[in-house]
């Protein structure tokens, strides 16, 4: 049930006891591209993915991963997933380019093209750190080594769940910039992220679950639209302020200055944000949820 896509979802469901924690989830990634996975704490974003990777058995539903069935991913299955889990706390008396020389050879025995450890440790920020020992280094240090871990093995499908947890800003950045080269490079990515401003600069699509259901899918411009309203533009023209609303402020604005050139003054534009279309969505399906029980009750 692959349908040529690198994760294909159909009427997930996970229920631990009495209680459902995912309902019917359908999702389909196309190889290449970028997925942002958000919601609040407890909405199910981490069980799913934790499936997704085969470390967790569903209740029901099918699930393709890079078209095998997570659940029965052979080893060469698994050499093609690269995982960025929240922490990752082992081997602590290796030095870095150890462990990552080390684990491409695993990667190379399986017939892939790993990284070179030296070139990964630069990519990560860790190359002046390459014969430190793991435990004598710092948590956002310790992060980065996280992130070559995962990737080392020049993963088809790479999971990132919170991973700039503990970057300083300059450190996100560069990672944003490899996760940008690893998607252009071909590189699937589901990431998982509370971080909505990370989301917006990483994802070609959002989706947002909450209460175990998927209640969006789209890009993070469709979405702002679609719920948050048109962009707002403002500026001032021979004295007066005039005010626009639009869905594509920069042709708008390419317009305005086509037409009027330095004439135009204090311009301004207000984007639809993804943080208010987040909010908006979780409020809603929040408020159908409470509705929906006190219908049950009575």
């Amino acid at each position: 049930m692959s349908d040529g896509a690198a994760v294909t979802v159909a009427g997930l469901r996970m229920r631990y006891g009495p209680t459902d924690v995912l309902h019917g989830v359908d999702l389909r990634i196309p190889y290449g591209e970028t997925v942002a996975l958000l919601g609040p704490n407890g909405a199910g974003k981490t069980t799913t993915i934790e499936i997704l990777e085969g470390f967790r058995a569903r209740s029901a539903g099918e699930v393709a991963v890079l078209g095998t069935d997570p659940a029965h991913g052979d080893e060469h299955w698994r050499a093609r997933v690269g995982v960025v889990l929240q922490s990752w706390r082992d081997h602590g008396k290796w030095r870095v380019r150890e462990l990552l020389a080390h684990l491409a050879s695993h990667y190379a025995c399986l017939g892939r093209t790993p990284w070179d450890a030296g070139e990964l440790a630069d990519a990560v920020g860790l190359g002046d750190r390459g014969a430190q020992k793991i435990r004598t280094l710092s948590g956002g240090q310790r992060r980065r080594l996280d992130v070559a871990i995962g990737i080392v093995g020049r993963p088809d499908l790479l999971f990132l769940d919170e991973p700039t947890t503990g970057f300083d800003p300059e450190a996100r950045r560069g990672f944003h910039r490899l996760v940008r080269d690893l998607g252009a490079a071909g590189t699937t990515v589901l990431v998982t992220t509370h971080d909505l401003h990370e989301a917006e600069r990483l994802a070609d699509r959002i989706v947002i679950l909450d209460a175990g259901r998927v209640i969006a899918d789209g890009t993070p411009a469709e979405l702002a639209r679609r719920i948050a309203g048109a962009d707002r533009v403002r500026w001032r023209h021979r004295g007066r302020t005039r005010v626009h609303a639009t869905d594509d402020s920069t042709a708008f604005v390419r317009g305005l200055f086509e037409r009027h050139g330095a004439e135009i003054a204090e311009l301004e534009v207000r984007r639809a944000s993804l943080e208010q279309t987040y909010l908006a969505l979780v409020h809603a399906a929040e408020r159908t949820a409470e509705a929906t029980a006190e219908g049950t009750v009575r």
